[in-house]
């Protein structure tokens, strides 16, 4: 309690903000001033009043803000909390890609650097990715980078041509089409919930074409996309494929319902890695500030503004 106390006296001797990614653990969601995905962070991080920002998240979401935010200090309590899935691509590897394919445009996933965000014309999270896509010219070839199974689910709902890059989020990827039919056989009316993200998502396609699974239960969505469909949504049990993470806020919502994740085990350490104490430490001691190159910030600015204006 007491540290709690701290955070709010330090929170306001700053005039700071607290912003949490939804995988982040609970007692940071708890202590947060706003709780989502990348997009609608990023989204608070603009609109906010604050002269710092504590971006709870990982490296690259505190980078988003600092290059959307240049006037704010942005802080990041554990500066050591990466992302497996941004770390697939650098800006050399997607230069050398963009030339292998001259005129494509290049539409970059959240989760990756400043600096490969500064090589991109858009910036899309799992959100909004496929209206971004489709906002581009049919006849302009697509390169999407950096996570391969949502590069794929969007490949198999346009007609634009799209090469994908091979890159992965190892908690995402590792939720199988096997963890999905285990937990369908023992829940078989709960609603399933899944990010694009998942290594399963291909297979659960396939099998709603073919009608082997309940097109009324069956959603593919961001994080924020699951927690607003359990508002309109009549079941009672949710199995969820997703960073167990998100957890907390659907039963904090939804106390009387049951939620499930697909696989147990589904946690980033990268996410885990912020605690009260690291939160409090940032705060008190004015340490771990993300700072972008102005010109990269500039370049990437350009492809982030494209993914707030069509959210």
């Amino acid at each position: 309690m007491k540290l709690l106390d701290e955070i709010q006296r330090l929170k306001i001797e700053r005039n700071a903000v607290i912003l949490a990614h939804n995988y982040q653990i609970p007692a940071i969601q708890d202590v947060a001033d706003f709780i989502g995905d990348s997009l609608g962070l990023s989204l608070q991080a603009q609109a906010t009043d604050a002269e710092t920002i504590v971006f709870c998240g990982v490296h690259f979401m505190a980078e988003t803000a600092a290059v959307l935010c240049p006037d704010k200090t942005v802080l990041i309590p554990d500066l050591e909390a990466g992302c497996s899935l941004a770390s697939t691509i650098t800006a050399s590897q997607l230069r050398t890609w963009k030339e292998e394919h001259p005129g494509a445009a290049v539409v970059v996933y959240v989760n990756c650097s400043a600096d490969v965000k500064a090589e991109a014309d858009y910036c899309c999270t799992s959100a909004n990715a496929l209206r971004i896509v489709e906002s581009i010219p049919a006849d302009r070839e697509i390169l999407f980078a950096p996570d391969m199974f949502l590069g794929e689910y969007i490949r198999e709902h346009t007609e634009h041509t799209i090469h994908v890059w091979m890159g992965e989020c190892h908690v995402h990827a590792a939720i199988r089409p096997a963890d999905v039919e285990k937990q369908l056989a023992e829940h078989p009316d709960a609603e399933l919930l899944i990010h694009p993200e998942c290594g399963c998502v291909s297979n659960v396609m396939w099998q709603l074409s073919k009608g082997d699974l309940p097109p009324d239960r069956t959603r593919i969505t961001s994080t924020t996309g699951m927690i607003e469909s359990i508002e309109s949504s009549p079941a009672s049990e949710f199995l969820v494929a997703t960073e167990t993470g998100i957890l907390h806020q659907m039963k904090k919502r939804h106390p009387k319902r049951t939620f499930l994740p697909v696989q147990a085990d589904a946690e980033c350490m990268y996410m885990k890695m912020i605690t009260l104490e690291k939160l409090a430490k940032a705060l008190r001691e004015g340490i771990h500030e993300v700072r972008v190159p102005k010109e990269t910030a500039s370049r990437a600015r350009l492809a982030i503004e494209r993914m707030v204006s069509i959210h």
